[in-house]
């Protein structure tokens, strides 16, 4: 048994049959960064061998007696995890991939973290992500750049761009995320992954300046089977009462694909809406290669329309996204010093908001708001709606981001990725598949975005489509 190959549900049942000691899967994962983290700096402040093995030894220890330490045993026993450097980890570095945040140790777990570890997980370390999480490419000035799965010269994707690589290249068995701007999606689609943006309030962020309008991002799970994701995101959903917007609970994500036999959907292909999104040559071609998969077993699929402005959605996102990140790069520049010491991307995101008024945020919620309707038009027709994962492939490393896609010049740092938004815009729940490779060996990932609180239904979707691809899902890095 090679314990770094097998699912996160398989070495779950192999570690409560005691099949594996917890010790020994710690040695195994290990072992594993070991040998691969240094090309690809997916994974950073790892914690130390030994402790890590006392905490296993402890695990084992929970089985023996038969319960954990919280109660009976959990999904996640004794089961590595990295934790995005976004998230909150009690007494392990989290920097926010900032230099102003090179030696922060919190004092608390996010709820998410509290929720994993409860769940029996063993917090090793962090997943690299972007400085503040901006940007859909993995690199900071305190960990460097995180290198893809299938070609280290080239993006890992972001912002949960570490944890997806480490989920490829099995130095985890599956993996957390935060998405706001396709951070579980890109990434997941350039690393051959599932990642699943959920519902907003699915899985509620807390702590947490603010509860009521900063909902455009949302954590939730990766894996590399769709098993896995519904597994995590058992263990990650669930209402708060400190997070007002969270959702009622649900039944098991994960139970509900027992009896999935084949996909059954009416699906509207969005492709680059109608030459609106710059593409690089060939990403449709895979995208709709995955979407031919799924009309073969039984799916509808259909050329559609958004039916409205892109554009007018996209300058609307703008002033959101400018609102929110705005709110969160200020308190940093009240030490004018701190300037220096966060990149220009992000200072671009803040400078962009000093003057704008709440007539326009307004405006642009009202748009918003408009947006969300015309999609649910669209449902009247469809179950899900599908658009490729990015509008470009896994790009060099050494690039900051694309400045332009087939001749069109991108006027934003972030205009290269508009193709996420529109899940995110409307809340909506949105699943990244793997569709295909290049002929260089790049992967894409295909977007599939459900109905409203439609999680279940996409999960089963994307199960349905994992029984047609296994060709595409046993492409594994290096082979």
């Amino acid at each position: 048994m090679n314990i770094t190959d097998l699912t996160a549900t398989e070495l779950s049942n192999a570690i409560r049959s005691r099949a594996v000691s917890c010790r020994e899967v710690m040695q195994a994962f290990v072992a594993r960064i070991a040998a691969v983290n240094p090309t690809h700096n997916a994974i950073v402040s790892l914690r130390d061998g030994a402790e890590l093995l006392r905490d296993a030894d402890a695990r084992d220890a929970e089985l023996a007696r038969g319960a954990s330490a919280t109660g009976p045993v959990g999904w996640m026993h004794g089961m590595p995890q990295a934790i995005k450097d976004m998230a909150l980890t009690r007494g392990l570095r989290t920097t926010f991939g900032s230099p102003l945040h090179r030696e922060l140790i919190p004092h608390e777990d996010g709820l998410m973290v509290q929720r994993m570890k409860a769940a029996g997980c063993i917090v090793i370390g962090k997943t690299n992500t972007p400085e503040f999480g901006l940007g859909s490419h993995t690199f900071n000035e305190v960990f460097g750049v995180t290198r893809n799965a299938f070609d280290p010269t080239r993006s890992a994707g972001g912002s949960s761009g570490g944890a997806a690589v480490a989920l490829a290249t099995r130095m985890l068995p599956v993996a957390d995320g935060s998405d706001f701007m396709g951070s579980l999606r890109n990434p997941a689609g350039w690393n051959n992954v599932f990642g699943l943006r959920p519902s907003q309030g699915r899985v509620p962020l807390y702590p947490a300046a603010d509860v009521w309008v900063t909902q455009l991002g949302t954590e939730g799970p990766m894996g590399r089977t769709v098993e896995d994701v519904a597994r995590l995101l058992d263990v990650q959903a669930g209402p708060d009462p400190r997070v007002p917007l969270s959702l009622a609970p649900h039944a098991s994500f994960a139970d509900g694909l027992r009896d999935v036999d084949g996909p059954r959907a009416r699906i509207g292909w969005l492709g680059d809406l109608q030459g609106h999104l710059a593409m690089e040559p060939g990403i449709l071609d895979v995208c709709e290669q995955a979407l031919r998969r799924l009309q073969g077993a039984g799916c509808a699929v259909e050329p559609t329309t958004l039916g409205g402005s892109p554009e007018a959605v996209w300058q609307a996102w703008l002033v959101w996204r400018r609102w929110l990140v705005a709110a969160r790069i200020a308190p940093h520049l009240v030490n004018p010093a701190h300037r220096a010491l966060i990149k220009p991307e992000a200072l671009w995101e803040h400078d962009q908001a000093v003057d704008l008024t709440g007539a326009q945020v307004l405006q642009a919620s009202a748009q918003r708001s408009a947006f969300y309707q015309l999609l649910l038009r669209l449902f009247e027709r469809f179950d899900v709606l599908a658009l490729p994962s990015a509008q470009v492939w896994p790009f060099n490393a050494g690039l900051r981001w694309p400045a332009q896609i087939g001749g069109r010049e991108m006027d934003t740092y972030h205009r290269w990725m508009e193709v996420v938004i529109y899940a995110t815009f409307a809340g909506l729940p949105c699943i990244s598949v793997p569709a295909g490779f290049n002929a260089a060996g790049l992967p894409m990932g295909l977007q599939l975005i459900g109905r409203p609180q439609g999680d279940l239904a996409l999960l089963r979707l994307a199960r349905g489509y994992e029984q047609v691809a296994l060709d595409v899902l046993a492409v594994r890095p290096g082979a």
